[in-house]
Order: C-alpha cells, then sequence, then structure tokens
C-alpha cells in the first residue's frame, strides 16, 4: 500500500492503472471507413461536405479525396457557411481553416477547434460568375447522407438513373470518402467509479471513530480519503480485524499503526489517497483526535471517503491480472 497526496496525480495513476496490463491491454484505435459520397462541380462550384461537431477540447479529421481536376479543400465555420448560402456574395470570403489547394487526390486531415465546422470543397478552374457566386455542386449518391449545414439544399441531387437535374459545362468528378476514429483491440474494457462509502459530520469525543466495510474488489483498488477538524487528527486506514479491536483495547492504536503506510498524524484539513491489493482484505477506517490533545466541546469534525469499484466488465479484472 502507498499513500499519495497529490489528488491530480493519483488521478493520473490511476488512468494509467486502467489501461495498463494488469487490467488488460491497451485499446487500439484505427480510423475505419465510413460514409462516402461522389460529387459532381463544374468551374468554381462549391460543394458543402459533413459537419463536424467536436467537443471540447477539439478533435482530428482525415478524409481521402480524389478529384479529376484541381480542387482547394477547406474548413469553414458551419454557422458563417450558413450565413453565406443566404448571401452568395460572402463566400469567396470564408475564413478557412486548414486550406489545401491544387489537389486531386489527397488524404486531407486537420485539427479541429471545438466548434462545428463544415467540410468544403472548391473548383478551382475559372468562371466568369465567380466573383459572385458560381453555385453548388451535385451530390451523385443521394442515399449516402451526410450531416451537412443546410440539409438536401446545399446540393442539386440528381435523379432517375443518374441524369441530373442541370447540365454540366465541364464536369468535374469528385469522390470523398470520410472515416472515423474508432476502437479495433481490446475495445471492452472494466469500467471503474468513485463510490462514496463514508461521509459525515460527527460531533468531536476522545473516542476513535471507526468505519468498517471497504473491501478491494481487485489489486490498484483507490480510496481518497478527506477531513477537516478544529483540532489536530489521527486518520487511518486498518485491516478491520486490527480495527475492530481498538474498541476494547484503545493503547493498542500506536501498534497498529506502525504497519500502516496509509495513515496522517496531527492533520486538521486534508485530502489523501491510499492503493490496496485484493490480498489485503478488508479494510477500514479509523478516525479520531490525536492522543494527549483537548476535544473542545460542541465542536465537529468532517470525515468523507470515496472508493474506486469496478462497475462494468468486472470479470475482466481478474482474468488479466
Amino acid at each position: 500500500m502507498k499513500t499519495n497526496n497529490l489528488r491530480a496525480l493519483f488521478l493520473f495513476v490511476l488512468a494509467a492503472a486502467l489501461s495498463g496490463p494488469c487490467f488488460g491491454q491497451q485499446r487500439v484505435f484505427k480510423w475505419l471507413p465510413a460514409n462516402d459520397e461522389s460529387v459532381r462541380l463544374d468551374p468554381a462550384n462549391y460543394h458543402a461536405g459533413r459537419t463536424y461537431r467536436p467537443t471540447a477540447p477539439g478533435g482530428n479529421i482525415h478524409v481521402d479525396i480524389q478529384a479529376e481536376k484541381p480542387v482547394t479543400i477547406f474548413l469553414a465555420d458551419a454557422d458563417e457557411w450558413n450565413d453565406a448560402l443566404q448571401h452568395p456574395e460572402k463566400i469567396a470570403g470564408l475564413r478557412q481553416l486548414c486550406p489545401s489547394q491544387h489537389v486531386t487526390q489527397t488524404t486531407y486531415v486537420c485539427e479541429l477547434p471545438a466548434e462545428a465546422m463544415t467540410l468544403i470543397i472548391f473548383d478551382e478552374r475559372n468562371n466568369p460568375d465567380r466573383a459572385v457566386f458560381a453555385g453548388l455542386g451535385a451530390v451523385l449518391n443521394p442515399e449516402n447522407k451526410t450531416d451537412r449545414a443546410a440539409g438536401a439544399g446545399i446540393a442539386t441531387m440528381l435523379t432517375g438513373q443518374g441524369s441530373v437535374t442541370h447540365r454540366f459545362m465541364s464536369p468535374n468528378d469528385v469522390h470523398v470518402q470520410y472515416y472515423r476514429w474508432d476502437c479495433v483491440e481490446n475495445c471492452v474494457q472494466p469500467e471503474l467509479q468513485w463510490i462514496s462509502r463514508v461521509k459525515e459530520k460527527y460531533e468531536l469525543t476522545s473516542f476513535l471513530k471507526v468505519y468498517g466495510g471497504f473491501v478491494p474488489d481487485h489489486d490498484a483498488d483507490q480510496v481518497s480519503i478527506k477531513v477537516k477538524s478544529p483540532v489536530p487528527m489521527m486518520v487511518a486506514m486498518l485491516p478491520s480485524q486490527v480495527a475492530n479491536q481498538l474498541h476494547s483495547n484503545p493503547g493498542g492504536l500506536e501498534s497498529a499503526l506502525q504497519n500502516s503506510p496509509c495513515q496522517q498524524r496531527g492533520v486538521q484539513k486534508l485530502e489523501f489517497q491510499c492503493t490496496f491489493n485484493s490480498a489485503d482484505g478488508p479494510q477500514s477506517l479509523v478516525i479520531g483526535p490525536e492522543p494527549g490533545g483537548s476535544v473542545p466541546n460542541h465542536k465537529k469534525a468532517e470525515i468523507e471517503m470515496l472508493a474506486v469499484q469496478c462497475v462494468a466488465n468486472c470479470a475482466l479484472l481478474t482474468d488479466k491480472h
């Protein structure tokens, strides 16, 4: 067993423990093909692909793009793109994130901010109307819908046997293959969760308080103990068999503490953590004023203990150990 006084470090160690070999192999993630779409563009046409909505602090995208003629690829703020659709004169001035020009075949990647961004593909060929707005392309496989900023109105859908609703003067066919970042190996892992075991505000006395009932359900199990008191306190985790004897033999406390690395002495306000293994058996939380100190009347101490407990896929804890 060991103690650790830094919660941040403790949480890091806990995360490492969950992914370490004691509890199973680390998850393996890869880019996997998701949906795809084929688009037909005329010179200076735009196409809006998927809109990405990452959570904080952001994310990454991975898209394969193949075009017959050069295109420019970039990400635009989804709200700005929606506004530009209503005011086409704004399209040429859109702010571009991760622009990539003169593309005919590429794997397009970009690190996303924590806001909605829409993938835009622009046909680089000149068009006399480009200064205003040369229009939108046509999606050739409308049954393969992506998450778009303006729904089906973004592009002219094809009907019948692939015949378009308007005639292209110089078609540029573009294929877009989207990918998703997903787990491919060791995807099922034990799920651990903080559970409240003790939370009490009690009136101080010279007697020890003993809270039992904690049994480590896996190796490297964690407890977090928080104490607040007007007088210096002794706080420790002891084997339940030893702790239960302290009621009839308070004088055995010092001897019991000699074998407990999970303890704090003379503390009034502190939060600390300890680690236990299954072989340590049942444990009890023991707390009381430091021996020899005065105990004020009608003053209260606060004690709280949280423990990590497996809540799902718990058989993997023992299977992998």
